[in-house]
């Protein structure tokens, strides 16, 4: 039983990891769910009231980063709100118009054809907010990345 319970919960951080490229997987839900899985498995004994009021905290981060990085990066190209929208909508949409692509693909374009439309900016400032897009998503990456193995060191120093 041991195994199998190591397996799911190294499985859903697995998920949590692939959800820093793939958006629509929820990667913080994940993480929690491999702790959840633990204390199921095991005891949420194990896990004291501090652990769960740290990793809540970095779960409101997680979500904050998202928005926040992505935010930055189409304001700092001088993007604007349609920027930011075309781009979360791109990288909603993207992977699955273009399966590896789109991952990169959507955003950038999300953004180039939201500022075009919308504010009919000229095609540089809607290609410079495209790439701010693309930065903050990459941005977003790896500081979730970051985030999620800082939780998942908390977790393994607890255990």
């Amino acid at each position: 039983m041991d195994v199998i319970a190591w397996i799911l919960i190294i499985l859903s951080f697995i998920i949590a990891f692939v959800g820093l490229v793939y958006p629509i997987i929820p990667s913080v839900l994940f993480i929690l769910l491999g702790f959840i899985l633990y204390g199921a498995f095991y005891s949420f004994g194990d896990l004291p009231w501090w652990f769960w009021v740290i990793q809540i905290l970095f779960v409101a981060l997680l979500f904050g980063a998202d928005t926040l990085a992505n935010a930055f990066g189409v304001k700092k190209f001088g993007g604007s709100n349609a920027g930011m929208w075309g781009s979360t909508i791109g990288l909603l949409i993207g992977p699955f118009v273009i399966p590896i692509a789109g991952i990169l693909l959507g955003p950038f374009l999300g953004a180039v054809l939201a500022e075009l439309i919308v504010n009919r900016s000229s095609v540089k400032q809607a290609i410079r907010t495209g790439i701010g897009s693309l930065v903050g998503f990459l941005t977003s990456i790896i500081t979730k990345g970051i985030i999620q193995i800082i939780m998942i060191v908390i977790f393994v120093i607890v255990i």
